[in-house]
């Protein structure tokens, strides 16, 4: 079993490991293009910040590890501030996808973590600020018992695509 030092060590190695490949990605496929997949979904989706399906064709597909943690770039404690850790998680994942040429606004598909089911709503609220365009990801919001470390409060691993062939011109609805 490993200890909290081991389970660290794993995280930071397959972080490591996952922005080697988002490099090697990066370097054969080229930097890709503005996003313009095309986003299902109504009002009730867009009231809860996110689509049932994000539809794309071609581009650069990045997985990302989960994302989150319990203090902050500059060591600072954040365990039980779930408004810093959200903000943490999505400064993560952004500068991730910037490593790889896109931005939080090339996510297609997330799955939020939580903890504590009464963060939803927040979470939901929170989330609308990252995607001003209202082109929400498809998404899961899951409560579980626990994170990787004591004071973790929510983690999001997602799915992202740089540069879709999709435009107003030629959805891929069609």
């Amino acid at each position: 079993m490993l200890g909290l030092a081991g389970v660290m060590d794993v995280k930071v190695n397959l972080r490591s490991k996952i922005i080697a490949a988002v490099c090697v990605l990066a370097a054969i496929g080229g930097v890709g293009g503005a996003r313009s997949a095309d986003y299902l979904g109504g009002a009730f989706e867009k009231s809860r910040a996110y689509s049932p399906a994000v539809i794309t064709r071609g581009g650069k597909i990045i997985w990302l590890a989960g994302a989150g943690g319990a203090k902050d770039e500059n060591g600072k404690d954040i365990s039980h501030d779930f408004e810093a850790q959200v903000h943490l998680a999505f400064d993560s994942l952004d500068k991730t996808l910037k490593e790889a040429g896109g931005s939080l606004q090339d996510l297609v598909e997330m799955t939020v973590y939580i903890t504590d089911v009464n963060n939803g709503t927040p979470f939901v609220n929170m989330r609308k600020q990252f995607f001003p365009s209202g082109k929400y990801p498809a998404s899961s919001l899951i409560t579980i018992s626990n994170l990787a470390w004591p004071g973790m409060m929510i983690e999001i691993n997602g799915i992202a695509v740089i540069g879709d062939e999709c435009s107003a011109a030629k959805p891929c609805t069609k």
